[in-house]
């Protein structure tokens, strides 16, 4: 016997694991998922933070799909994203050029390879019964699995539309799109 709450749930863990089933399947390109850390001081020497890794990730859209043996199952709403680069050195431009010179010189310590896109500052979402009514990128309502681009955005679609759409676009991108 299902309950009316769990089965918008359900629906949605088998609509990621078919997405991820069909991703796998066309070899799509994935993206580092990791976590900033800032170590602490070791005998008194401060050391320099880091974006460890937690493994592989789709990014589809507002939303990360596990792609790795690590991440497998798993889905998180996007947060920030950066570049694996050459972290250059501070010229206080800005303060967000800084930061993202931090976030490039973290990756860089965490040995991602170069030119690999680091997904960071995700939040985890729980594909259970606290999906019913969520204030998430991912939630249920009437029973329906249902995306939105994040927790403020006034509109949201049902996630089987939005995943035919943009899993569509990583399984076979428009020309041009992966040069």
């Amino acid at each position: 016997m299902t309950d009316g709450r769990t089965d918008g749930v359900q629906r949605a863990r088998t609509l990621l694991e078919d997405a991820a089933t069909r991703l796998a399947a066309a070899g799509a390109r994935d993206e580092a998922l990791g976590e900033y850390v800032e170590p602490k001081a070791v005998l008194g020497i401060r050391r320099d933070p880091m974006i460890r890794s937690l493994g592989r990730v789709w990014r589809i859209g507002a939303l990360l799909l596990g792609s790795s043996p690590e991440t497998a199952g798993q889905v998180w709403a996007t947060g920030s994203i950066t570049r694996v680069t050459e972290a250059g050195r501070s010229q206080f431009v800005s303060v967000s050029a800084e930061v993202r010179r931090a976030y490039r010189a973290a990756a860089a310590k965490g040995h991602f390879a170069p030119g690999d896109t680091v997904n960071h500052s995700a939040t985890p979402i729980p594909l259970d019964a606290s999906l019913v009514g969520a204030d998430t990128a991912l939630f249920v309502r009437d029973d329906e699995p249902r995306v939105r681009w994040s927790a403020t955005a006034g509109t949201d679609v049902p996630l089987a539309d939005y995943l035919a759409d943009r899993v569509g676009l990583l399984v076979d991108p428009p020309p041009g799109a992966t040069d």
